[in-house]
């Protein structure tokens, strides 16, 4: 006998679900990219303090440190070192907290995080076009194509906050997020693969295989495609696309949290003191 009316989950329900699968992913993603600014401090930001620069190579790199490549390891500098900062003020920016009660501070969050995600994307394309530092052409052009994104997207962002379009400078905001955190992704979901594979399933030396295909492009492309179905199931009346965005987000939360400990564990410890 099907339950009565008064017995089924009302939207408010569905609405609370979503909410706390968003929240649930949020958490474990803000603890794996604080992980990850650690990481960019011990490792490059000691070395480059100590104006050791070919200790950068001491983890396996594509081209890190060059010697005689003044400007490459200036353009590689600015790629890495403030992605510490840029993935800071993300957070912060993602924190509606902090957003209400310190709205200066999330106004100058936000430009710096911009700022920082446009030096990151032009970084980006020169080491790939002009030092050549990628393994692959799929794997270039992948780069490129979030390059693009992050400056599209950033400057939507930038765009809708002038015209004081609050709500969409906001879900911009996501997007430029999520393909701004690419690079962090792309390693979560290595690892997430390799361990749920118990090995390197489809995957080879040159980022060229069928796995590394879908973890290049997909390591912003399916985050954007998640944050895309939990926007739409938000405004949506239809418990059935609300459920639906929420198992999603469940299955992202718990694929996040187990890259994020391979990512830890397997990436970013075994080079630490």
């Amino acid at each position: 006998m099907p339950p009565s009316p008064s017995h089924r989950p009302s939207h408010e329900t569905f609405d609370r679900i979503l909410r706390g699968s968003g929240v649930a992913w949020f958490c474990v993603a803000a603890v794996g990219q604080a992980a990850f600014i650690a990481f960019i401090l011990a490792f490059y930001g000691v070395r480059t303090v100590m104006l050791n620069f070919a200790a950068w190579n001491d983890k396996p790199l594509i081209d890190g440190y060059i010697a005689g490549d003044s400007i490459g390891n200036l353009v590689f500098a600015l790629h890495v070192l403030p992605a510490a900062v840029m993935t800071m003020c993300g957070l912060m920016q993602l924190t509606p907290q902090l957003r209400r009660a310190r709205p200066r501070l999330h106004r100058w969050t936000g430009r710096i995080f911009l700022t920082l995600a446009v030096i990151e994307a032009l970084s980006g394309v020169w080491l790939t076009v002009v030092r050549g530092t990628y393994l692959s052409q799929i794997s270039a052009i992948a780069i490129l194509l979030d390059a693009a994104l992050i400056l599209i997207f950033a400057g939507l962002t930038l765009w809708n906050a002038v015209k004081r379009r609050i709500e969409r400078h906001r879900i911009w905001a996501m997007r430029t997020f999520m393909v701004a955190s690419g690079v962090w992704f792309l390693r979560v979901g290595i690892m997430g693969w390799i361990l749920i594979n118990q090995g390197p399933v489809g995957m080879n030396d040159h980022m060229s295989g069928p796995a590394d295909v879908v973890l290049t492009f997909g390591a912003y492309l399916i985050p954007l495609a998640i944050l895309e179905l939990y926007l739409i199931a938000g405004r949506s009346q239809d418990t059935i696309i609300k459920a639906l965005a929420a198992l999603t987000l469940l299955g992202a939360t718990l694929f996040t949290a187990l890259g994020v400990f391979g990512t830890v564990a397997l990436m970013w410890l075994p080079y630490l003191p």
